[in-house]
């Protein structure tokens, strides 16, 4: 029985993007990937978003302590048909997903929002408006 309901397809698109996820971080975890800068660097998967139809997944990755960050997405992004391949016979899928590799720079956004609101102007301001 197939459903038209939004809140389905974004809960299938959720658990199937959560399923790329860890299979992608176990293929980089252990190290199947044969490339000298995926040898050096720890990648954390840290998201993947499935576009509705299953067929494309963006992949969001950062490097252990953001090191080498551009030369690990170059890696990636050269190592793409290998990763696709892997995980389409890992996440049994009617088809492979294409993946596109960004950084995540959701850590560099927290980062800066907490270093904004240890700033003694912004505290003060904030300090003020317990008052009310």
């Amino acid at each position: 029985m197939k459903t038209n309901d939004p809140q389905e397809k974004s809960v299938r698109t959720l658990r199937v993007g959560e399923q790329m996820r860890h299979t992608l971080s176990d293929i980089l975890a252990r190290g199947d990937v044969h490339d000298e800068t995926l040898a050096k660097h720890m990648v954390t998967v840290t998201e993947v978003r499935m576009s509705p139809d299953l067929r494309h997944a963006t992949v969001f990755i950062k490097p252990l302590l953001g090191k080498d960050e551009e030369k690990v997405l170059k890696a990636l992004r050269t190592n793409t048909a290998y990763l696709q391949r892997e995980a389409a016979a890992r996440v049994q899928m009617k088809y492979a997903a294409k993946l596109k590799f960004l950084a995540d720079e959701s850590f560099d956004e927290g980062s800066h929002i907490d270093k904004l609101l240890k700033d003694p102007k912004v505290a003060r301001d904030l300090a003020g408006s317990d008052d009310d």
